[in-house]
């Protein structure tokens, strides 16, 4: 049985076809996480915005900030990707979950499309990447990887807050399905 998931931002329908066929699971995951991080910040009230679960940590309004300016930094600057917006146009016009959901959204939605155009070479380019020099497609993965840590640090301010945790890869102790089969156990672990 297949996951199932309360909301996707953007439908496997949505995604655009990679101009090299190899590169389509790079679109395919990057609709995918996009939709995983809108369904985790649904979970958010505006009364949340300011909570961190100690007096280190991050507040959820600046998670949902860094998410949006570092993310449009990885297209921009290090991958090189053309028609990201200014730094000043990627907040919403209303600093709530439901504002940063949407603008997330807007923001990942033409970025697939100018991805999806992008041939083998494109991705195989060495560039600047802070301090070392990367292809392209590592800088790509790596701000997939960026993106998870940035979903997950949420996920455990949800339950921190009381509130429940979404399905992204499978059930959660809050959000199951008939059939779903988590992988708890040894045995599990074992099958072929």
């Amino acid at each position: 049985m297949p996951m199932q998931y309360e909301y996707t931002a953007i439908p496997e329908a949505a995604v655009p076809r990679a101009a090299n066929p190899l590169l389509q699971h790079m679109l395919d995951t990057y609709a995918s996480e996009t939709s995983k991080v809108i369904s985790v910040w649904r979970e958010f009230a505006p009364e949340d915005m300011g909570y961190k679960p100690a007096e280190k940590s991050t507040s959820v309004l600046d998670i949902m900030k860094h998410q949006l300016l570092s993310e449009r930094r990885f297209f921009a600057e290090f991958i090189g990707l053309p028609g990201e917006p200014e730094p000043a146009a990627l907040m919403p016009a209303e600093l709530t979950p439901q504002g940063f959901c949407g603008r997330n959204e807007a923001l990942c939605k033409p970025r697939l499309e100018r991805m999806a155009g992008r041939d083998a070479q494109f991705w195989l380019e060495v560039v600047p990447f802070f301090d070392v020099r990367r292809e392209r497609i590592w800088v790509f993965w790596r701000r997939v990887l960026h993106t998870a840590h940035h979903r997950t640090q949420l996920s455990v301010y949800l339950r921190g807050l009381g509130k429940r945790v979404v399905s992204n890869y499978g059930p959660t102790a809050d959000v199951t399905w008939q059939g779903a089969d988590p992988t708890r156990s040894v045995e599990a672990a074992g099958r072929k």
